[in-house]
């Protein structure tokens, strides 16, 4: 488990104080693929450095399985860090080394025997799917396959936590698609437990089983990836939940309804395992009395569930209103008033 606990960093620049992280508390549970997302300079690859201590916190703490990382020795922190495996946007991979060297590089360092190298470097090219590059140099690699490079070589030491700075940002879609298929194998067979920073909401879409959004170094909103995009709080979240779910309103739609004169309720509902083989809508129809116009829905698929969401108006009189909220918290139709 990682907890931040009220996390603030401050870094001084030509006797300028810049306030990087301000008062983050965030838990990332065992096995979890957690996404932080925010715009550049909001925080995120300060966030995911301490986790390894590349980076301390002003105030605040950072633990690791109840330890304490700012308090553990030169030694202890040596030790640690084997348990922790980084990916980052470039690759960093050692241009004059072949892929079987750069694989090999954390594993030299430990001192480990030739044979016990070249077994685990074969086992990991084999795990990425890169058998036939053992002596390629980088640069006859496409991207995908370097960064599956950089994931073998993060693997090496068997670490229990992979941190992934921006790990798809350089790669196009069905490179970064291929990619995020490999963290979630590593993720499920290994039981690694993955912290992620990026940019792209797709990704958060793709992968991740909770998501944190920085906006200016502050934690503006977190959870389960199916709450905060079945229900965004705030309009940083909303705007990058739009680049995979774009269910805003045309503005004519939106007057029609401003300017609707009969009672009338406009909500997302969201349907997912629980209950999306239910013919819920018509029976709401059926069994309360109300109109409903469907004006959105789409489908998408969350933490490895298919999950749609409806944009709906509901009108009738008052009491046919209240008896569809009755009816869509019976049948566990999660909703959420959409402002007009």
């Amino acid at each position: 488990m990682i907890e931040f606990s009220n996390i603030s960093k401050t870094f001084v620049a030509k006797k300028t104080e810049v306030h990087a992280l301000k008062d983050i508390s965030l838990t990332v549970c065992d096995g979890d693929i957690f996404g932080v997302i925010g715009f550049s300079g909001a925080g995120k690859s300060t966030l995911i450095r301490m986790v390894n201590a590349l980076e301390v916190p002003t105030s605040g703490t950072v633990s690791v399985d109840g330890k304490n990382v700012a308090e553990l020795s030169r030694k202890e922190l040596r030790a640690f860090r084997k348990n922790i495996g980084m990916i980052f946007q470039h690759f960093n991979l050692l241009e004059s080394k072949t892929v079987f060297q750069n694989i090999a590089i954390p594993m030299e360092l430990e001192n480990w025997p030739k044979e016990k190298i070249t077994q685990r470097v074969k086992e990991l090219l084999k795990f990425v799917e890169l058998e036939d590059k053992e002596f390629a140099l980088p640069r006859e690699l496409s991207g995908g396959q370097k960064q599956r490079v950089g994931i073998a070589r993060a693997l090496a030491l068997s670490p229990k936590i992979l941190l992934c700075d921006e790990a798809t940002s350089a790669l196009d879609p069905r490179t970064t698609d291929s990619i995020l298929a490999l963290l979630k194998k590593i993720n499920r067979s290994l039981g690694v437990t993955i912290l992620m920073i990026t940019h792209q909401m797709n990704v958060i879409a793709q992968i991740c089983n909770k998501v944190a959004v920085l906006e200016k170094g502050r934690l503006v909103e977190s959870g389960s990836v199916i709450d905060v995009f079945g229900n965004p709080a705030e309009d940083t979240t909303k705007g990058f939940i739009r680049t995979v779910i774009n269910d805003q309103l045309p503005e004519s739609v939106k007057e029609f309804l401003r300017n609707f004169k009969k009672p009338q309720r406009v909500l997302r509902l969201r349907f997912d395992g629980k209950n999306a083989d239910d013919p819920v809508m018509s029976l709401a129809i059926k069994e309360t009395g109300v109109n409903i116009s469907i004006l959105f829905g789409t489908v998408t698929e969350l933490e490895g569930k298919v999950v749609g969401f409806q944009t709906v108006q509901i009108s009738g009189t008052e009491e046919q209103l209240k008896a569809a909220d009755a009816f869509f918290d019976e049948h566990k139709v999660p909703k959420f008033n959409v402002e007009l």
